[in-house]
């Protein structure tokens, strides 16, 4: 088991040692266990700090984790016996990932132009590995994504233009997120309040298979609505773009139409 003194078990839990001794006033988190003047912590401590701010983080007050810590029974672990941590920490994104040198992630982006670069950290595409500047190696956090990148700019299409499109879809993207998590919360407080932390193992176990089930079917949802989007967009676009074509095709028909003819000589003239 890891030992911590106050400051560091502070710094591990990304708190401070008042909010530590707080946790510890309310009753939160157990006392240390005294080495003379010293006061020790462990990994229970920290696992307990980490939920806390967690649960903080997504807005629930004190009173809501210091009621459900009263219930939770002593000596049971908080992150499983609140049954939600895992389910929500756990990302929806399940792409392939790879770490390549500096040079490999450039060679596959034809570039090491710093923005761009930053530009698809900002997207969470890739990130840097070390403290090295300029960096040494990077994590492909979306290797099919990379790849796709790279067959675009082989067909002549520029990285650059390829990152505007991402941008945009991106944003499009959390509007359809904001929909989907915005409509689960709604429905997980459905006749209880915003904030509501599960009391007993049976609210528990039916928060975690909500989480879960929001989980699998809007990731279903989600890419099958966005195919179906896709098929009916590309073709309206499609039959728009065929439709300007036939248009122009008429137009220069028309101007070689009207356009004077020139004149053929007379037999037997001049």
């Amino acid at each position: 088991m890891t030992e911590y003194r106050i400051d560091d078990l502070a710094r591990a839990a990304g708190t401070t040692t008042r909010n530590v001794r707080g946790y510890q006033d309310r009753g939160l988190i157990p006392r240390p266990v005294r080495r003379g003047r010293v006061a020790i912590y462990g990994d229970e401590h920290l696992a307990k700090l980490r939920v806390i701010n967690d649960l903080l983080a997504r807005g629930f007050t004190m009173t809501h984790i210091g009621d459900f810590f009263k219930r939770v029974q002593t000596g049971d672990d908080i992150a499983e016996s609140l049954g939600l941590r895992e389910v929500v920490s756990q990302p929806w994104s399940q792409t392939a990932t790879d770490t390549v040198s500096a040079s490999d992630l450039h060679a596959k982006l034809n570039t090491s132009d710093p923005q761009l670069l930053g530009q698809l950290q900002e997207f969470g595409l890739v990130e840097p590995i070390g403290d090295d500047d300029p960096p040494a190696q990077y994590r492909i956090n979306d290797v099919e994504s990379i790849d796709a990148y790279q067959r675009l700019m082989q067909i002549g299409i520029p990285l650059p233009y390829i990152l505007g499109m991402q941008r945009q879809l991106d944003e499009d993207m959390l509007r359809a997120a904001k929909t989907l998590i915005s409509a689960g919360r709604r429905a997980i407080t459905e006749g209880r309040f915003d904030g509501w932390i599960p009391e007993s193992g049976a609210e528990s176990d039916w928060a975690s298979s909500f989480l879960g089930a929001l989980r699998s079917t809007g990731r279903v949802a989600a890419h099958n609505t966005l195919y179906r989007a896709l098929d009916r967009e590309l073709a309206r676009q499609v039959d728009d773009y065929l439709a300007v074509a036939r248009e122009r095709r008429e137009q220069r028909r028309d101007q070689n139409d009207d356009a004077p003819r020139p004149e053929t000589a007379q037999p037997g003239v001049g």
